[in-house]
């Protein structure tokens, strides 16, 4: 039996490019079935010539589907990566304009924060519906989801779902280890790694090669380059002992300490908004790409798979073992954060599946971090879980960022004004009411 591979919000066309490309670059897997799914057809269009031309560039022949009916997309699924972006730019652009006239400072916006929030509120109802059906059409699929604030959106699918089986799959972990390699000068095959806490705010807790302790080595390269410590995740490991797995732009958004202040803003050469823009290029990229479609039947590949879909695909349908971070619910994996909220830690894959490894405690300052990071995590869920308004309000006023930069007055005001923009894509009790 070929696999079926559904790809929900196959419109993202620059990922589901790389993601096929990774998938059919794999011998086992060029006859799989392919579906994709997504609202907008001129996208769902441009993704399917996408799939063809990449399946042309890889010498593989998978079938390929594509429909805008979600239920069909899903039915027979054995794996279904989700993509979604709920309201799409101009829900992004909302979630940075609103805030910016009081005063708050974002940079990425999808985590956690106000921007992070009203992400996850405003993708929760289309996961709900995603996991109903997957419990109707394909009960015993795996959920691999991409989409962000990442940490929410595998906390409430645990809630609302919790026998779905779900990994969130983030490429942070993987980049931050090559971009770590490359300060120093080692080659990243050559080296181990253990790294877990939570999403976008996980710790490199050991990095070595051969048995030896590799962070002496960045010392070394940070204490040379007066540069190097204008970053804020530079900063942090100089602070903290271990290092962030995400961005600077990303960490500074998690903690109080940076973005509400604009001499430190200046220090670590913070981009402001600068999701906004990124998003911008992402929607140009799309245009490229669709412009591209029309000259040519092939797209060229970029191989060497680094996303982590496609090698847990891989994993469970061939048994190679591997081990990827991956997002699930914390079950006694991490011993000094919550139970029952999503956590980042090493995963083992195999023709059984995939087995989360339990780490113990994380150094206490890091799980203290952590702790502040689920706050806004939990509270938001529940909020929408349980239709309760107030509960927005406490998670953007436990949110670290948000807390350090307003008063408890402009916090309940922008959430009522953030409320109001996004509507009808908000769970129903948590809507506006005129």
């Amino acid at each position: 039996m070929k696999p079926t591979i559904t790809i929900i919000g196959a419109g993202s066309v620059e990922f589901t490019r790389e993601l096929l490309g990774d998938i059919l670059s794999f011998p086992e897997l060029g006859a799989v079935r392919v579906v994709l799914h997504d609202i907008d057809t001129e996208r769902l269009e441009t993704a399917e010539a996408i799939a063809r031309a990449t399946a042309r560039a890889a010498g593989a022949q998978p079938e390929v589907v594509s429909t805008t009916d979600r239920r069909r997309a899903l039915d027979g699924a054995d794996y279904v990566i989700n993509t979604i972006a709920v309201g799409g730019h101009t829900a992004t652009v909302r979630d940075f304009e609103i805030p910016a006239k009081y005063g708050l400072n974002q940079t990425i916006a999808d985590t956690i924060g106000v921007g992070g929030i009203f992400r996850g509120l405003r993708t929760f109802p289309v996961l709900a519906g995603i996991a109903e059906d997957m419990a109707q059409v394909c009960p015993d699929a795996w959920l691999l989801n991409y989409t962000n604030p990442m940490a929410m959106n595998v906390t409430y699918l645990h809630r609302v779902a919790p026998d779905l089986k779900v990994l969130g799959l983030c490429h942070s972990v993987y980049w931050t280890m090559v971009g770590l390699c490359e300060l120093i000068d080692v080659p990243y095959d050559e080296v181990s790694y253990w790294s877990a806490g939570v999403n976008h705010q996980a710790w490199v807790l050991r990095w070595e090669r051969g048995g030896q302790n590799l962070y002496p080595l960045l010392d070394e390269r940070i204490a040379a380059d007066p540069e190097l410590q204008r970053r804020v995740r530079v900063d942090m490991y100089r602070r903290l002992g271990h290092y962030p797995t995400e961005t600077s732009e990303h960490s500074s958004e998690y903690v109080p300490w940076y973005l509400h202040d604009p001499d430190e803003v200046q220090r670590l050469r913070l981009n402001v908004g600068e999701y906004v823009s990124i998003s911008e290029a992402n929607l140009a990229e799309y245009q490229r790409l669709r412009a591209e479609l029309a000259d040519t039947d092939t797209l060229p590949i970029d191989t060497g798979s680094t996303e982590y879909a496609p090698q847990v695909i891989h994993s469970l349908e061939t048994g190679t073992p591997r081990v990827i971070s991956a997002n699930v619910v914390n079950a006694g994996l991490i011993t000094n954060l919550p139970d029952g909220l999503a956590v980042e830690v090493p995963a083992l894959l195999d023709s059984l599946g995939a087995h989360p490894m339990a780490v113990g405690d994380l150094p206490p300052q890091c799980a203290a971090l952590n702790r502040s990071f689920l706050g806004p995590v939990d509270l938001t869920v529940r909020a929408a879980v349980e239709g309760d308004r107030r509960l927005v309000r406490a998670a953007a006023m436990v949110d670290p960022n948000t807390a350090a930069t307003l008063s408890v007055d402009q916090i309940a005001e922008l959430c009522d004004e953030l409320t109001a923009a996004h509507g009808d894509l908000l769970p129903e009790p948590l809507r506006t009411h005129h």
